[in-house]
């Protein structure tokens, strides 16, 4: 039975909002700068807003296990909205939003996935506070990635597993 996840992680930082949704948005540059990316590929490309876009993740967890998912971009507002929906070795929906205000920008990404691969669901009942765990190293790396791009401090404002 698959096991379901909450996943809520907010950032901040000075840096320009261009130069922020740019960084998220163009996700098949993740590998680059976040190593926690084994791959970024693009299996549909989508309109010109990239709705309708699937690309297929694969990263590696702090615990060294590989996990692959498809996302299909449902939603896009320019500098406000990405979201869509995940399929593979995780099933669900997934959100990045932007706001600015008083010159900060502020990035929240939210995940509510259910795990599909039978030994992460047969051990969950053991395992669950470690993919937890898990998750919250990749996103806080990924603040520290996205601080070196960027130039300019990412800090997390809140963490909610």
């Amino acid at each position: 039975m698959p096991i379901e996840y909450s996943f809520s992680t907010k950032w901040k930082t000075t840096a320009n909002i261009q130069n922020v949704w740019d960084a998220i948005r163009l996700s098949l540059e993740w590998p680059v700068w976040w190593k926690s990316f084994n791959s970024v590929i693009e299996i549909t490309p989508g309109d010109e807003m990239g709705i309708g876009s699937i690309r297929r993740y694969t990263l590696r967890s702090p615990a060294h296990y590989k996990l692959t998912f498809d996302f299909l971009l449902t939603d896009r507002i320019e500098h406000k909205l990405l979201s869509g929906k995940a399929s593979g070795e995780l099933e669900g929906s997934g959100f990045w939003h932007f706001n600015v205000n008083d010159g900060i920008t502020y990035i929240e990404c939210q995940w509510n996935v259910k795990t599909t691969r039978a030994w992460m669901n047969m051990f969950a009942f053991l395992l669950k506070p470690a993919f937890k765990y898990n998750h919250r190293l990749v996103m806080k790396k990924g603040a520290q990635y996205l601080e070196k791009k960027l130039g300019v401090p990412v800090d997390a404002i809140s963490r909610q597993f």
